[in-house]
């Protein structure tokens, strides 16, 4: 089950609120955290298992971390109880492709190394351990107490509104609101508002680009024109699609009660991949950087040499996190940390370069490494970089031409100028379309129930971020 889903719509999310807002305010966390176990049971009830599984682990550390006098003994259960969540994921993320990479190099189709049943990876493992690292991290430092309720913490974990693909939330940012929250209508109406423009920005913008998308990165020998435009596509696809995601997450989550960060800033207006990065999935970047850039490899406290080599590792293991099919999302992490080092080398040596020419570098190494995140495989990478750089031609070939029909589009435009143009306005001067506030707030509207009507006569495909 998926948010830009009817079953979602119609079914899950009007039984789940008539439950929650009926129940007194004392108990609504216990409602939450069945109605979240419900709703990733829905999608794949033998692993709600192992989610609980890691949840009692994590939560039985911390409050034997928060209960320890020796401060030896803090450290030691800290590192047993991440270990376990970090094998958890390991296991899921990287037994198949370590087996196919040893069968490649050692055996053969007829005869490999390893037989191998293929593991399946479980959605929201890899958010679930992000949530669970940080707050151990967190009680180990002192900076939040340990939540004693285990329903209470259960909740903060299993959350469904961040469970499967993030916004990460950091446990002190809701820790008071999980005690007591109150119910506010001018948030639940922003709430509401906020998931309409991230299920038009899923619907109306980032589906239609699916088949386009997919036809680019299945062809064989793409030309220049043809591998831009199914870069170009992918890249105004993912964002659409995992932006309004998080839009949908942050909005179903005030109308819980709950104020989540913001995921997104623009992200393809940065002026250097050091700005992308403050811009682009602001909740993984922001962990990446207290978690592990700083806290475990010293950030840039040990002079130039070892920052460049943070950089790197840190990007590296991003990647990883991602990673699980192949290893092209570790090439994709390591794309970005050197780039990061080059950046950082060359603004180091005082040089600086035009603003308009920053952006469009910026844009290009961003969109050849998300050239090596779709593909299927690094020889796939290579097929679509190929093209990129012109070895196959220059010509749109027929193709993709066809699949670029413009009655194939009428619901992407719709998207843009009911979703992109107000938004613009908003951000701009406060006001939505014709400078009223009521074009901004009807906009959304006709936008989602557009997005409604396109939804009846198709399956939605997956959220891309459901695979990691």
């Amino acid at each position: 089950m998926v948010f830009a889903s009817l079953e979602f719509l119609t079914l899950f999310l009007p039984v789940f609120f008539a439950c929650y807002f009926l129940t007194p305010p004392r108990f609504r966390n216990h409602t939450l955290l069945f109605g979240s176990w419900l709703f990733y049971a829905w999608w794949t009830p033998r692993f709600l298992v192992l989610i609980i599984f890691l949840t009692i682990v994590t939560w039985l550390a911390g409050i034997l971390i928060d209960q320890s006098a020796a401060e030896k003994h803090k450290t030691r259960i800290l590192v047993a109880a991440i270990i376990v969540n970090l094998a958890s994921l390991a296991w899921y993320k990287y037994a198949n492709v370590v087996v196919r990479s040893l069968n490649d190099l050692f055996g053969s189709a007829e005869h490999p190394l390893i037989v191998w049943d293929t593991v399946v990876l479980p959605i929201a493992l890899s958010f679930t351990v992000l949530h669970a690292t940080s707050y151990l991290v967190d009680v180990r430092r002192g900076v939040v107490k340990a939540q004693y309720r285990f329903t209470f913490f259960s909740a903060y974990i299993a959350m469904f509104p961040h469970l499967i693909a993030g916004p990460i939330v950091r446990y002190r940012v809701i820790e008071q609101e999980l005690k007591e929250r109150f119910f506010s209508v001018q948030e639940f109406a922003t709430g509401v508002r906020r998931f309409m423009v991230g299920f038009s920005m899923k619907v109306l913008i980032a589906d239609p680009l699916s088949p386009l998308v997919a036809l680019v990165f299945k062809q064989s020998r793409p030309s220049l024109i043809d591998a831009w435009t199914g870069c170009g596509a992918y890249t105004i696809q993912l964002y659409f699609d995992f932006a309004g995601y998080s839009l949908m997450a942050i909005g179903l989550g005030l109308m819980l009660g709950f104020k989540f960060e913001p995921n997104f800033n623009n992200p393809y207006l940065a002026l250097s991949i050091q700005d992308f990065w403050r811009r682009w999935h602001l909740t993984l970047s922001a962990w990446l950087r207290d978690y592990l850039y700083i806290s475990l490899l010293g950030g840039n406290r040990k002079g130039q040499t070892r920052t460049y080599i943070n950089l790197l590792l840190t990007m590296a293991i991003g990647g990883l996190w991602h990673g699980g099919e192949s290893w092209n999302y570790l090439i994709w992490g390591s794309i970005h940390g050197a780039a990061l080092c080059v950046v950082r080398a060359y603004q180091h040596a005082g040089y600086r370069i035009p603003v308009l020419a920053s952006r469009m570098l910026t844009l290009v190494v961003v969109m050849l490494a998300w050239t090596v995140f779709r593909a299927s495989d690094f020889h796939a990478a290579l097929t679509l970089w190929g093209g990129q750089f012109g070895l196959n031609g220059v010509a749109m070939g027929d193709a993709v031409a066809l699949a670029m029909r413009p009655t194939l589009y009428v619901s992407f435009v719709i998207g843009i100028i009911c979703i992109v143009y107000p938004a613009t306005r908003y951000a701009a001067n406060g006001w939505g379309l014709f400078g009223s506030r009521i074009g901004c707030a009807i906009w959304p509207v006709l936008a989602f129930a557009y997005a409604l009507i396109v939804l009846t006569g198709q399956q939605s495909p997956p959220f891309l971020y459901f695979q990691f």
